[in-house]
């Protein structure tokens, strides 16, 4: 009975030692939202630009989801859709963001989506 009890002991120490500890903050890809630093104006913006805010996607004057990305406003206004669309790997469409461009926005929306 003791070495039962012993095993029990043993199991749920190694459990909870193993247990993955995690953070509202971690995103796909697990990257740490802590070990960068991300803006508005020199992350955000470019990369949502660069993937996003093209003709047929989400370009001036667009229709498809939540419309035009190009602008601060149009952008924070839609930072829910657009967190859920990059975290799920649905957007962008013609391309696949690595873990890190992912945390860009994910970690950004995250801390408050702040135009800086």
């Amino acid at each position: 009975m003791k070495k039962f009890f012993g095993l029990v002991c043993i199991v749920i120490i190694l459990v909870i030692a193993c247990k993955k500890k995690g953070t509202d903050n971690l995103n796909p890809g697990e990257v740490d939202c802590g070990s960068f630093t991300t803006t508005f104006s020199a992350t955000v913006k470019p990369l949502m630009i660069s993937s996003c805010a093209k003709s047929g996607c989400h370009a001036a004057g667009s229709t498809s989801g939540p419309g035009e990305l190009t602008t601060y406003s149009q952008i924070f206004n839609s930072r829910a859709a657009i967190r859920n669309a990059v975290a799920n790997g649905t957007m962008p469409r013609d391309t696949t963001f690595t873990a890190m461009q992912k945390a860009i926005i994910t970690c950004w929306i995250d801390a408050g989506a702040q135009n800086n």
